[in-house]
């Protein structure tokens, strides 16, 4: 092994090589055995999937004017790969992205199929969103999650089918014999229930068996290769990607990609020794958000008249032309500088979290202070003014950083102590499923069962209210089970339900009958996959929506006892249930029977009416039955493809022009002249730019860091990928062809003292269409 080699004379040989086999004897007996027993080929990969930064709406909060301007940090798709060496593999992808999408499903699976044949399929391929409510919209095809963004936009679908595609290959070149560990524990301060008047209309017997009203365990595993040690970590736990609000505009992966950054940075900047043997040899270590440039500048300048006089010869360069190569070769993690060994990835991966918010203070009225309505989550009657408080309260982005760094914490704590090895097959199910009238046996009190149905979509009047997280408009409200005569005029014009559809979604009132609207092409889906994927005794259920904590701990109650009683060849007890939520498609949330009744915004965001979790675990328990048994499972009927209906509004980019005398990635305000930053302090600086829709910059950067390394070379430091630099984009007017890019850095306490400068990279487009690449760089700056 590599990280093993020890060089010394000749005389000490022999002890060395004593010592190296003892050390390796305990390195095999402290992982359960030898390396070579290994039973998996394990893969990761990971893939830039930001997407367009400018004029492109977010999704997730669904707000008209909650419009993409900028990057807080960048987007990824992460992929492992787990097979047995002659036999079955599966695949799951999770993306720094709101949910998954039926038409990026279908999409990716055409290209793996053109790639590698019957391979990776529908069956065993997974992705999944971590519901950040802060990247680009525009990428599913059901005209409800699209009507914000002005319909389909093709760069943002593109971007995420190119990016899941890419991770994939990636982790598929990348498999090698390795090991799958397991852990869990509990993070107590990372969310709360956004519902808690919904959660206490579950029966009280069933919440006495909980401590809390939402779910606190994390589960992570662990990927080490044989030959290359540990090389990632993927973990679900339940909180909503909701720290960063509805009036943000800058594309961030929220608190779960945030806590990604950090724990690959930890990682990669770690001394690989001293993080391989804190695992095996359980030496104890600081965990900390790790430094950037610590080890790229080892002997930083002490004088402060030297570094001024030094900063004082780099004015800003004249905006100039480049390619768009610069931008990908100035990445801080850049794939080429460790092309040896294989990159870590590590995903935060989402859970139940229907009703789980991050803003851990609570909801308050923004105009009185006071904590809202607890029924309604209401100010005098008005949700608009109703407002959840992360812990970083008023700053959204240290309310992402705290919820993110939490997480973080708890991910590298489980993944140093894991030693529970996976083994065991590898086995999958999957089935496409018709929930718009699926037929649902229930047991009833007294014996016997009785037969329910479900119902085509439906949105109900408190959907139009949002949540705490970002509250709806109007006079809608949460709890409201009646519906109001205005109101049901308006949604009389798209479309007045029938009264068998009234009579299935009740007691919810219908605001949108979106399963049975079909103008232009469907408004919400029908079809829906659920899908099953098994690692040895972890078993993953993957769910094309958000469940509440109470449905999740039905759901995954439900499976085990399938899977540790179903017959055939029964799990052991230690086996592991996780919920994957918002996977493989979209179909918003699923609340319990009782919960429904209550009609929050979850209860009238549960689409298939008041059965619809009994329909999940009936169809679950079929996979988990098939899955223990070893029996196939009906394909079911085929979701549509509605890529080529797809109608988008989106203005293309025209034109891109500077003031006269000006170039593009000329700088517009420069630092003072002759200035000097402490750690903590904010610098920025100002270009003439272009509309980054030109070119995504993807595996590349918009904004750069550069440090001076022996007083003539500018070394990357810190990009758009990294949480403390800020690009943030707009025009001096709404139309103008005129635009900035104005970036902001946030020097981190643990930035080494010397001298820097902000570069930015762009593209332009003329009025016939061709694209022109530019950078441009501010004068230095000293840190000190």
């Amino acid at each position: 092994m590599k990280m093993f080699s020890h060089h010394c004379g000749r005389t000490g040989q022999p002890y060395a090589t004593i010592w190296f086999s003892v050390f390796l004897l305990l390195l095999m007996q402290n992982i359960g055995g030898s390396l070579s027993a290994s039973t998996y080929l394990t893969g990761l990969g990971s893939y830039d999937i930001t997407g367009p930064a400018a004029d492109v709406n977010m999704m997730g909060y669904a707000n008209t004017d909650q419009i993409a301007s900028g990057v807080h940090f960048r987007l990824r798709a992460r992929t492992f790969i787990v097979a047995e060496p002659q036999g079955n593999r599966v695949v799951y992808v999770n993306l720094d992205a709101c949910m998954a999408s039926q038409i990026v499903t279908i999409k990716v699976l055409e290209r793996l199929k053109a790639r590698y044949g019957d391979l990776y399929t529908e069956q065993n391929v997974a992705i999944t969103g971590i519901h950040t409510h802060a990247g680009p919209g525009g990428y599913l095809q059901y005209v409800v999650y699209i009507v914000t963004s002005l319909g389909f936009v093709r760069q943002s679908f593109d971007v995420i089918v190119d990016g899941i595609e890419k991770s994939i290959i990636q982790a598929h070149e990348n498999l090698r014999p390795g090991l799958v560990f397991i852990n869990k524990g509990e993070l107590l301060d990372a969310g709360v229930n956004r519902s808690p008047s919904s959660y206490l209309n579950n029966p009280a017997a069933e919440r006495s068996k909980y401590k809390y009203d939402v779910d606190k365990e994390m589960t992570l595993i662990k990927f080490v290769d044989n030959h290359w040690g540990p090389i990632g970590s993927f973990n679900w736990f339940a909180t909503h990607g909701t720290s960063m609000s509805r009036t943000n505009s800058l594309i961030s992966g929220d608190n779960k990609g945030a806590a990604a950054r950090f724990m690959e940075d930890w990682f990669e900047q770690s001394s690989y020794r001293e993080a391989f043997n804190s695992q095996y040899l359980n030496k104890s270590r600081t965990v900390r958000i790790p430094r950037r440039v610590s080890s790229i500048i080892s002997d930083p300048h002490k004088n402060r008249d030297v570094l001024m006089k030094l900063a004082a010869s780099f004015e800003s360069s004249q905006g100039r032309p480049a390619t768009r190569l610069l931008s990908v070769a100035s990445r801080v993690r850049n794939a080429l500088m460790q092309a040896e060994k294989p990159q870590f990835v590590s995903a935060f991966c989402q859970s139940n979290c229907g009703d789980v918010s991050p803003n851990i203070r609570g909801a308050f009225c923004t105009d009185s202070g006071l904590p809202c309505d607890f029924n309604h989550s209401t100010c005098n009657g008005k949700n608009e003014l109703c407002y959840g408080r992360g812990p970083g309260y008023p700053d959204e982005f240290e309310s992402t950083r705290i919820i993110g760094e939490k997480q973080f914490k708890k991910a590298v704590e489980l993944f140093t102590k894991a030693n529970e090895q996976l083994k065991g097959k590898i086995g999958y199910r999957h089935s496409y499923v018709d929930f718009s009238k699926l037929e649902v046996s229930l047991p009833k009190a007294g014996g016997g069962t009785e037969g329910v149905k479900t119902c085509p979509a439906a949105m109900g009047f408190a959907f139009a209210a949002g949540t705490t997280d970002g509250p709806g408009a109007f006079d809608f409200t949460q709890g409201d089970d009646k519906g109001n005569a205005f109101w049901k005029l308006v949604r009389n014009v798209l479309k007045t339900p029938n009264q068998e559809q009234v009579n299935c979604q009740h007691p919810k009132p219908i605001l949108l009958d979106t399963g049975e609207m079909k103008v232009p092409y469907d408004w919400a889906p029908a079809i829906l996959p659920v899908q099953i994927l098994q690692i040895g005794q972890l078993v993953i259920l993957c769910v094309p929506g958000e469940f509440t904590t109470m449905a999740g701990r039905r759901l995954r109650d439900a499976v085990n006892t399938v899977l540790t009683s179903g017959g055939g060849k029964k799990f052991n007890s230690n086996v592991h249930v996780v919920i994957s939520g918002l996977t493989n498609t979209y179909s918003q949330y699923v609340t319990t029977y009782e919960e429904y009744q209550v009609q929050r915004y979850e209860g009238a965001s549960t689409l298939y009416g008041p059965h619809t979790l009994s329909a999940y675990i009936q169809e679950f328990k079929k996979l988990a039955l098939a899955l223990v048994n070893g029996h196939t499972v009906e394909p079911g009927p085929q979701p549509p493809d509605l890529l080529n209906k797809q109608i988008s509004l989106l203005t293309p980019v025209v034109l891109d022009a500077t003031p006269i005398g000006t170039n593009f990635g000329d700088v517009n305000t420069d630092v003072p002249a002759n200035s000097n930053f402490k750690k903590g302090d904010k610098v920025s600086v100002t270009f003439w730019s272009a509309c980054p829709r030109n070119d995504l910059m993807t595996e590349g950067t918009y904004a750069l860091v550069e440090i001076l390394q022996n007083q003539k070379t500018w070394v990357p430091a810190y990009d758009d990928d990294d949480f403390c630099l800020r690009f943030k984009w707009s025009r001096p007017a709404k139309l103008s062809p005129q635009s900035y890019a104005t970036i902001e850095w946030r020097i981190p306490v643990s930035a080494v003292s010397g001298v820097y400068r902000i570069s930015h990279f762009g593209a332009s487009k003329t009025l016939f269409g061709s694209i022109s690449h530019f950078t441009g760089s501010s004068s230095a700056f000293v840190v000190v």
